[in-house]
């Protein structure tokens, strides 16, 4: 078998860094025509941006917030073929402001049909999935609370990690995961709190049981690990500088870590923004601020190490979860060495 079915990841997953305008301003480059965008100003305080195709164009929620979707005339206003557009005014501070520098995360799901429902008890009103990159999106409602209630997911493969969203209603991001002790434990990705006790059933490879004790309307990203290209788990710090090697198979491009049982923040790296290693540059999925520097990460052809023993990445005794994509992974589908892009 071959090691890895991906062998460009740049069509799945990118990193691309734009400087606003403030008039509409078509962002190009990305290699394919994402589903799914992540998007922050690097220079101001300005709130995180998180567009999907499901939800349409610009409604933006944001993963420093528990606030539900807002419509925002000046940010995301189409998903191109190599990227996608932001608006001008008004309201563009937060995607599009004048000179403004910013970072953007891109997905590429795809299939809109073709899911065998089954005996599902939610049904999703609308769904883009990508079998080959492991990651599909949900826009799905329900009536009351229940932990057996469930959607198929037809990712083929069992989900490891979800990062969930109330969409019209103010309500904390759920980041659900399985693969620290085998149960559905969850953080809230707006927030810097330490793990809870999951309360859900545990994924399957056909059916996902999406934490939400509310009635609401709901967004769901999910994520399966696919080797050569993602991997999520976790380390074990040791605080030291020449900290823990943590291998993924691949050469990273985005790096998300959370310290797992400690009061800390989501804090993201990328190869862009950090081209050379140390990789130092970085920003907080649950914060507003701008781009800050700690020199964390090596990142490496088969996996990242940790180059600091600074208790937010590397605190004696303290267990990290993270998300990882990858720029290349470390051998192609024909078992050659790949070549980073």
């Amino acid at each position: 078998m071959a090691y890895t079915t991906i062998n460009k990841s740049t069509d799945y997953f990118n990193t691309k860094l734009y400087t606003g305008t403030g008039s509409s301003n078509a962002i190009t480059g990305v290699g394919f025509q994402p589903d799914f965008v992540w998007q922050k100003s690097r220079s101001n305080a300005e709130g995180h941006g998180l567009f999907d195709v499901l939800r349409g164009v610009t409604n933006r929620i944001q993963s420093n917030t528990n606030s539900a979707t807002s419509s925002q005339a000046g940010s995301l206003t189409a998903f191109g073929s190599d990227g996608f557009t932001v608006g001008g005014s008004p309201n563009n501070d937060a995607a599009n402001g004048n000179g403004q520098t910013f970072a953007s995360w891109n997905w590429k799901a795809g299939t809109t049909s073709g899911i065998s429902a089954g005996s599902q008890t939610i049904t999703p009103s609308a769904y883009s999935i990508n079998t080959t990159a492991g990651f599909g999106i949900y826009k799905w409602s329900r009536t009351g609370a229940s932990t057996t209630d469930y959607f198929s997911h037809g990712l083929g493969a069992t989900p490891t990690i979800a990062i969930q969203k109330r969409t019209d209603g103010a309500q904390d991001w759920y980041v659900n995961y399985t693969f620290v002790d085998g149960s559905m434990d969850y953080m809230n990705l707006n927030k810097v709190d330490d793990y809870q006790n999951g309360s859900t059933t545990v994924p399957t490879s056909t059916n996902y049981y999406p934490k939400s004790p509310e009635t609401g309307d709901y967004i769901t990203y999910l994520f399966t690990p696919i080797k050569g290209f993602s991997k999520f788990d976790t380390y074990v710090a040791n605080n030291d500088a020449d900290g823990p090697f943590i291998y993924t198979g691949f050469a990273p491009a985005f790096v998300m870590i959370k310290m797992w049982n400690g009061d800390d923040s989501w804090f993201m790296y990328d190869n862009k923004r950090s081209p050379f290693n140390v990789r130092g540059k970085y920003l907080v999925a649950d914060g507003s601020g701008t781009d800050s520097n700690a020199d964390a990460f090596d990142f490496l052809s088969n996996g990242f190490k940790l180059r600091t023993s600074a208790s937010s990445f590397n605190g004696n005794g303290a267990k990290f979860i993270y998300m990882a994509f990858a720029a290349a992974p470390l051998v192609g589908s024909n078992d050659i060495p790949a070549n980073a892009r």
